[in-house]
């Protein structure tokens, strides 16, 4: 049995599950975007009920998710709100194990950047780039427009539509179950009966220019929006959020990257890029902008870095811990009993 608890921590309050019983090292889940530690919930269960790991499995609501405080989000500090908040919670529950997905993943790279001595390991599941989503190119995340253009709040229009009508069908692409079933996980995949769980979650996204999307600005470069100051999507704005340095910390905690060999969503090749739906004829206009090269951004800064591994989960997509569940607890628990 899962149970929540919100805890106040200096900054804010937050919705944390937990599994009661449990003991040892805590590992800290954190969800990515437009979800919630729901997502997190069939992994908990399954280590608890391994108990010969020593793990004591948790998750956290980020801040306008699922059941935490719907505080507002400052974007020009990149994803800053948001660690800034986990380190937060690790000052009442000590230094943990770090799993953090997608947009997750940018959290645990600033956590572990700015209180590395706080993280005990870092796994990195299909995480969003270190030098965040839409508008650089090349493997060291240069800008390809000095003002973000490709990125931000304005990236998004009818998905936002669908979340606001809290539609729960698969009638639409764009309905939040439709996006789960064909980008979240590989088109095919059973999600049985987490599916609705998993659907209320995305629905749980506050909305908003403080929250999800964020705002935007318009641009003469194509394709004509850049990222606001505020919410979500802003906060991944490469005009905000950079990690080029990661390799300079001191200690260097090991980290484990989890990645599916399908994902559309964090690829060099991702549907989700502006970028690169222009150079494939899905958005007009498109004016050469070269696509975010969002995996080999990744591996160029883990590199540096050193001490890490990449584990490549095939047929897999966005989402390991769902669709191959085995596979990365396997990873994961290797990591953990190494670190």
């Amino acid at each position: 049995m899962i149970s929540a608890e919100r805890i106040s921590t200096a900054r804010t309050t937050l919705n944390v599950l937990s599994v009661p019983g449990t003991t040892g090292e805590p590992v800290l889940f954190i969800h990515g975007n437009v979800s919630s530690s729901t997502f997190w919930r069939p992994t908990m269960a399954a280590l608890a009920e391994s108990p010969d790991t020593g793990l004591r499995p948790l998750a956290v609501d980020l801040r306008g998710f699922g059941d935490s405080d719907p505080a507002p989000v400052d974007a020009t500090r990149g994803l800053r709100d948001y660690s800034d908040d986990v380190l937060a919670l690790l000052d009442v529950i000590g230094p943990a194990h770090l799993v953090g997905w997608s947009m997750g993943g940018g959290v645990v790279l600033q956590a572990l950047r700015d209180r590395p001595e706080a993280v005990r390991s870092a796994t990195l599941v299909n995480p969003v780039s270190p030098y965040g989503f839409g508008g650089t190119t090349g493997p060291d995340g240069a800008l390809t427009h000095p003002d973000g253009a490709g990125s931000g709040g304005g990236t998004v229009t009818d998905f936002v539509d669908a979340l606001r009508a809290g539609d729960r069908s698969a009638d639409s692409p764009i309905s939040p179950r439709s996006v789960l079933r064909t980008a979240y996980v590989v088109p095919g995949t059973d999600l049985g009966e987490d599916e609705d769980a998993y659907v209320e979650s995305m629905l749980s996204t506050r909305l908003g220019e403080d929250h999800y999307p964020g705002d935007s600005v318009a641009t003469t470069a194509w394709p004509g929006v850049a990222p606001g100051k505020r919410g979500v999507l802003n906060t991944m704005a490469p005009t905000y959020f950079r990690i080029d340095d990661l390799h300079t910390i001191d200690p260097k905690p090991p980290i484990l990257w989890i990645r599916g060999t399908e994902d559309v969503i964090v690829s060099d090749t991702s549907l989700f890029d502006l970028a690169h739906l222009g150079a494939i004829g899905a958005l007009p206009g498109w004016d050469d902008t070269p696509a975010q090269p969002m995996v080999t951004q990744t591996r160029a800064a883990l590199d540096r870095y050193g001490n890490y591994r990449e584990v490549a989960i095939l047929g897999c997509g966005h989402s390991p811990h769902v669709e191959k569940p085995a596979e990365f607890r396997a990873a994961l628990v290797a990591h953990l009993s190494e670190a």
